[in-house]
């Protein structure tokens, strides 16, 4: 049987869950039955750059360097006119695309694609699959943005065969904007290559006279990393000269200067590492006690997927799909949206019990170990693609599925 050729569009390989995903999927989906094609732009300085993981990898992604984050009419127009001559060249059976700006560009252009084939003789039934990762319809852009970006994915969804969530949240929240049927939307979790977290001994960091607390990801407005140092000043001014701290930043982004003069205005520069980023982060969550995150607004967070493969308990606001990666009380602490206090006494609480931050670590291990590895998704995946060309039924292991 033909192998089954996806051409895999994204924005740009910046840090971060997307681009992790779609360079495991480019790799991973089985040889003898599918060919990849990943198509993706260029990410900006600050938000670093991944890149030398498809190349880790052996995925040799094709490059269109207009393709990037922020919107740009003119170059816009040049990464359609390019995607579409892509998709005249290689004639994927399934385009998939990933993240806002590729999902647009990617699907009008395939869109085009199809409509070229309406007046000739033979037939394409070409495929369209887009996949959200976050809760990009709020919380990111302004009112007026936010509501043209739902119209029109809106409007991208009837010309879309499948939708993609990466949790159960997601997927509930595209249901109530009405973006598309319930019946064409599914969840598929991320997965991820959790082995070098897995072998990271649960009894912390061993002897040593400090405690240390991180917040790994983008320094940028909606991860909320004020609220991260407001908890770090409230956390040592209730704890006083009773334990060391060490408060690590882990990440970079356009944020980072006003960042650093924050922690100097509430005088705890000392106590705060802004490291930047940082490719080994087996050793990053080998040095720390407990993993945070502050957002406004989340998909499936990488960074808490990995703390608990590496069996290390997580306090996080309870945004987005949060809810879906930690489990209260069992894995970590949920927090209500920007309540710094509770966030302060949730840290604490851990501090204070060596006991609970060992539960915490060893459950939220097993539980991710399960339902986020790397293997589950390529699973999940290609049956999805069969089933999308009518080659096989199949049922998402990952998720119900809502057939």
């Amino acid at each position: 049987m033909r192998k089954i050729k996806v051409l895999r569009i994204i924005a740009r390989l910046n840090i971060g869950g997307p681009a992790i995903h779609t360079i495991l999927l480019s790799e991973g989906l089985d040889k003898s039955r599918f060919e990849t094609v990943l198509v993706c732009g260029t990410p900006e300085k600050s938000e670093g750059d991944m890149l030398y993981l498809a190349e880790e990898k052996g995925v040799r992604p094709i490059i269109i360097p207009e393709l990037g984050r922020s919107l740009n009419f003119g170059k816009d127009i040049i990464v359609f006119w390019k995607l579409f001559c892509l998709i005249k060249k290689e004639k994927p059976d399934i385009i998939h695309t990933h993240t806002a700006k590729a999902g647009t560009l990617g699907r009008l252009a395939g869109l085009l694609f199809k409509l070229t084939y309406v007046l000739r003789p033979t037939s394409y039934d070409l495929k369209l699959i887009h996949t959200f990762h976050g809760h990009v319809l709020h919380s990111y852009f302004g009112r007026v943005k936010s509501a043209l970006f739902i119209w029109i994915e809106r409007f991208l969804a009837i010309f879309t065969d499948k939708i993609i969530a990466v949790s159960e949240n997601l997927r509930e929240e595209l249901v109530k904007l009405r973006i598309a049927k319930p019946h064409k939307i599914v969840v598929v979790p991320l997965g991820l290559e959790l082995e070098r977290y897995l072998k990271i001994e649960n009894n912390g960091p061993g002897n040593r006279d400090y405690k240390s607390i991180g917040i790994i990801g983008r320094l940028v407005p909606v991860k909320n990393h004020k609220m991260f140092l407001d908890a770090a000043k409230k956390i040592k001014n209730a704890l006083g000269f009773s334990q060391r701290m060490k408060f690590l930043i882990v990440g970079d982004g356009p944020l980072r200067q006003e960042l650093e003069s924050y922690a100097e205005r509430l005088g705890i520069s000392e106590d705060v590492s802004f490291t930047g980023w940082i490719r080994d982060l087996e050793r990053v969550y080998s040095e720390l006690d407990i993993v945070t995150l502050t957002s406004l607004n989340e998909g499936t967070p990488v960074a808490l997927i990995e703390a608990q493969a590496a069996g290390r308990p997580c306090v996080a606001t309870n945004v987005g799909g949060v809810a879906n990666v930690i489990e209260e009380g069992r894995s970590g602490i949920l927090i209500p949206f920007e309540d710094v206090g509770s966030f302060a006494q949730a840290i604490i609480k851990l501090l204070s019990n060596p006991g609970l931050v060992k539960a915490m670590g060893e459950y939220g291990r097993d539980k991710v170990r399960d339902k986020f590895n790397k293997e589950r998704l390529i699973k999940d995946i290609e049956g999805l693609y069969e089933e999308t060309l009518c080659r096989y039924p199949y049922t998402l292991t990952g998720t119900s599925g809502h057939k």
